[in-house]
């Protein structure tokens, strides 16, 4: 049992050399991401014997690599590939312990009231009311250190940004973050080295198994083991990172079974084991925040390297009455530049990357409607999502947004990232480009850093997954509590939104299950 509070009790496939290993506990958790790691500590404080099992590897702090191309082939899913269908959106997910928290930027918002009410009265979930969630998201903030960015941590991009937003009188939003005495290196999507990233890895986790909580890396379950529509365990494969091959097959009985694999591993998981789909909708409302990042060009070098990654944001259009955009600065790694826009090849792309440091971003995010599906053909996932055609309209709204800061904030031009090589040379020209964008497939550079849904939440057990206290409709005692629970996209980077669910949900199994 650990004893130190950032030890973590950690079992890889290197320290496993039996064939078959059977396991006892009192709860098995699938995943370590946010909703994993925080079930971890709160089901194992109260004295139950917690497993949790991680499809992807443990790499310490002081292996981050600290460039994104090598820390996506390290620790994202699909080494940094996962993707839509149709290629043209990047899903990016973490995959290690700790999961997405360990490589995300560490932005963090409370769930608006605004759909806190709308999941009561449109999916049941009047359970879920602000006032109820008030002391979940307090909890959290409290327990990761969320707090405004600090003006000594403002990139210098985000300045320049900030700038813009003054001029054009636009409200500017500062960011929350989950960092304690934040290091300013701005490598947050490479996993903080120096672990003021506030990640379920040095946070949750080792509080888990200061509890006697075990975790298991390299190892991906196959299967939930159900018994008289009880959970009663699962079936996984420990796998060797070196080869891929299966080391040693690995069962756990429990009678709690948390299943925390992400939007995109939940519902695979679940359709693999034929279990919880008599509503047909595992897989199905799969949103993901498609984002474009503009990136302006200044006539002098800005050196937007260091800082936070979000310093600041613009939401006065967020809700989707309102737009369904909001604007964030990031600081970008020279990896991400080079493939943000199309500058031309050879000599005018070389010039691109020279031209580097007089860059700065501002991303376009935009609330986009559940229409994707995620699901098993041949045995292989796929991501079945296309930008509907209003949230382009949307998008492309936020764009102009987008520009107009940009150009305000002193840019000399814009690039906007598109397959093709799409410049805007001054505010004039703002519409006119804009307006010629059409919604065409593998034409834009989309990140999605949030995909939701895919096991919705709400009280009809004909029309979604999981009940209002997170416990699957057709399978007692198996809980989800990642972001595929959300019923709709809500916006704003929803890691807060699944730390303070996870913590409502992990009461609701505690309640039910005392020790």
């Amino acid at each position: 049992m650990s004893t130190n509070k950032n030890e973590l009790n950690v079992k890889t496939a290197a320290d496993i050399s039996a064939a078959q290993l059977n396991l006892a506990a009192d709860v098995v958790i699938i995943g370590s991401g946010a909703g994993g790691g925080i079930n971890a500590y709160e089901l194992a404080k109260t004295g139950k014997k917690v497993i949790v099992l991680e499809a992807g590897p443990y790499v310490p702090s002081e292996k981050f690599p600290e460039m994104l191309a090598a820390s996506m082939g390290m620790m994202y899913e699909g080494e940094g590939g996962q993707s839509n269908t149709d290629g043209d959106i990047t899903v990016l997910q973490g995959r290690c312990v700790g999961g997405s928290t360990v490589v995300n930027a560490a932005l963090c918002f409370r769930t608006p009231d605004y759909y806190l009410k709308k999941w009561g009265k449109e999916y049941g979930l009047t359970n879920l009311t602000p006032e109820v969630m008030l002391p979940y998201f307090e909890k959290v903030e409290n327990n990761l250190g969320i707090s405004e960015v600090k003006a000594h941590e403002t990139s210098v991009g985000a300045e320049y940004i900030k700038k813009g937003m003054k001029a054009l009188d636009i409200p500017l939003g500062l960011a929350r973050r989950n960092i304690r005495d934040c290091a300013m290196t701005g490598f947050c999507f490479a996993g903080c080295k120096t672990d003021r990233k506030q990640s379920m890895a040095v946070t949750y986790l080792p509080w888990a198994c200061n509890h006697g909580a075990e975790i298991y890396a390299d190892t991906r379950v196959t299967k939930i083991n159900t018994a008289n529509g009880i959970a009663s365990g699962v079936e996984a494969e420990v796998v060797d990172p070196a080869t891929g091959n299966v080391k040693t097959r690995l069962s756990v009985k429990a009678s709690i079974v948390v299943l925390a694999a992400g939007p995109t591993g939940s519902p695979l998981l679940l359709q693999n084991s034929g279990i919880c789909n008599s509503s047909g909708q595992v897989g199905k409302n799969f949103a993901c925040h498609p984002s474009l990042s503009v990136t302006a060009m200044f006539d002098k070098k800005l050196n937007d390297f260091h800082g936070a990654t979000h310093s600041l944001f613009e939401d006065s259009h967020t809700l989707p009455e309102q737009g369904g955009w909001i604007q964030l600065n990031a600081v970008q790694e020279p990896v991400e530049a080079s493939f943000m826009a199309e500058p031309g090849t050879g000599k005018p792309y070389v010039r691109y990357m020279q031209n580097y440091p007089n860059s700065t971003r501002l991303i376009t995010l935009i609330h986009d409607k559940n229409v994707g599906e995620v699901t098993l053909e041949n045995g292989y996932k796929e991501i079945r999502y296309q930008v509907d055609d209003e949230d382009f309209e949307a998008m492309k709204k936020g764009l102009k947004d987008n520009a107009r800061i940009l150009f305000a904030a002193g840019a000399s031009y814009l690039y906007l990232p598109t397959s093709d090589k799409t410049r805007i040379n001054s505010v004039d020209d703002i519409d006119k480009v804009i307006d010629e964008l059409k919604n065409e497939p593998a034409r834009y550079r989309y990140t999605s850093f949030h995909p939701q849904g895919t096991c919705r939440m709400g009280a009809d057990k004909t029309k979604t997954v999981v009940n209002p206290y997170g416990e699957t409709h057709d399978v007692k005692n198996l809980y989800i509590v990642d972001a595929s629970l959300l019923p709709t996209s809500i916006g704003y980077n929803p890691s807060e939104t699944v730390y303070a669910l996870a913590s409502y949900i992990a009461d609701q199994i505690n309640s039910a299950n005392p020790s």
